[in-house]
């Protein structure tokens, strides 16, 4: 595995790494322009992020220990994205776009359903519901429960992708990342 950064994105598309597609292979129903796609998981992330934040203070009260869960999400965005690139097992390259409030992983390799549901979850489950979970069983621990919750707001892009293997991808079909698209096909038996 090598995981390389990349740094800033610039929105050309085709400037991303691209792989030679496979026979039979359906790209994925999502987003083709990154900026409709940062505004729309921006709108989306402040929306999941507002209903946690409630729960929290509904069930945790205010607390001024609060600060450093709303500051440290911003710290762990980079650690976010190498969770994600640590999950393949060839090369991955890191990038930002921060004018459209991206950050985004592509490994060019195959993998199964599972593999790449798991990819995209592992970032959200360390940072996100973890934390919540902590936070919300232990309201003293409140800080958990907010860190956790602008966590999982800032993973939304990653639920779309979880959400586009579980509805698109027959069961057995292989996936890819080529570009700034997510790609299935059946591997031939």
């Amino acid at each position: 595995m090598k995981i390389k950064w990349q740094g800033k994105f610039d929105g050309n598309v085709a400037s991303l790494p691209q792989r030679e597609h496979m026979p039979g292979a359906v790209k994925f129903k999502e987003f083709e322009d990154p900026r409709k796609m940062g505004i729309f998981m921006n709108i989306v992330a402040c929306a999941v992020i507002i209903v946690l934040l409630v729960l929290v203070f509904i069930h945790c009260g205010f607390r001024e220990g609060y600060v450093w869960g709303f500051i440290l999400p911003m710290a762990a965005l980079i650690p976010h994205e190498f969770l994600h690139a640590i999950c393949f097992k060839q090369e991955a390259f890191i990038y930002t776009n921060l004018k459209n409030g991206m950050l985004f992983v592509v490994g060019l390799e195959e993998m199964s359903r599972a593999r790449f549901i798991f990819m995209s979850l592992l970032p959200n489950i360390l940072f996100g519901f973890i934390p919540f979970l902590i936070g919300m069983i232990s309201p003293e621990l409140g800080g958990f429960a907010v860190f956790g919750a602008l966590s999982i707001g800032m993973g939304v892009g990653d639920f779309y992708n979880v959400i586009n293997a579980l509805t698109q991808m027959p069961k057995d079909a292989r996936t890819y990342l080529s570009g700034f698209n997510s790609y299935w096909y059946m591997p031939r038996v």
